[in-house]
């Protein structure tokens, strides 16, 4: 069974989180502040955390970050009050892998912690097989057992969707997936309205990867359809 910490300092928004994920067969603890998240993390394993950003003592970032400095990798999904996609940013970059802005849906919340699980569950049972072989491609290098990406040697830190969103288009050159379909490849959900989700990812991915993300090496776009990696006619001469 899976077992979730909801980590909310907001009494009622607790309360119906916890109640609708409980009613999924979920195991579900809550907690109302950081300490208390970090206490809770130290002393159980947790299947995914429900992470408010703003707390009253320790924010959902920092505790995010130390989080990510455990062996195990956990799924987060961020809670925030907070439109500003700034806010959003900094919360993906830290390491969390999905977010959701207040007010929200319950089905959409259900939908998001079933996605993450799928992901998890996918990622586990691959850690069982034999480990996927290391891609290259035209001075990339991604390492799917480690999780790693260089570019020209040079190593490069990719948030836990953003890998995952390289090397399903990297799995695949020459393909190109619309906004749709890579919803629904990596984050596991088609939910009208958050193609930009996608957009924005992209243009983090390429900051990182791309030596010039105005002219992309390794995603590209094809216009009025979405996006591809290269295959290896496409490949162009080192520099």
């Amino acid at each position: 069974m899976k077992r979730i910490l909801v980590v909310e300092d907001d009494a009622e928004i607790a309360g119906l989180v916890t109640l609708h994920l409980s009613d999924e067969g979920w195991t579900v603890q809550r907690v109302a502040t950081g300490e208390a998240a970090l206490e809770s993390f130290a002393e159980g394993s947790y299947d995914l955390v429900v992470l408010d950003l703003m707390l009253p003592d320790v924010d959902g970032l920092e505790i995010c970050r130390r989080l990510r400095t455990h062996g195990d990798y956990v799924p987060v999904l961020m809670l925030t009050a907070k439109a500003d996609e700034v806010d959003r940013v900094v919360g993906l970059e830290v390491g969390a892998d999905d977010y959701l802005t207040k007010p929200f849906s319950v089905r959409e919340l259900v939908a998001r912690v079933r996605a993450l699980f799928r992901r998890a569950d996918a990622f586990g049972q691959s850690g069982d097989s034999t480990p996927e072989r290391p891609l290259e491609a035209d001075g990339i290098h991604i390492d799917p057992a480690k999780r790693q990406v260089r570019v020209g040697g040079r190593s490069v830190q990719l948030t836990a969707r953003e890998f995952d969103l390289l090397h399903h288009l990297a799995r695949h050159p020459g393909r190109v997936y619309s906004r749709m379909q890579l919803l629904d490849a990596v984050w596991g959900y088609t939910h009208e309205g958050y193609e930009h989700t996608v957009n924005s990812h992209i243009n983090r991915l390429r900051a990182k990867i791309e030596e010039d993300s105005a002219n992309p090496r390794y995603i590209l776009t094809v216009w009025g359809v979405g996006y591809k990696f290269p295959d290896r006619d496409e490949w162009r001469v080192e520099r």
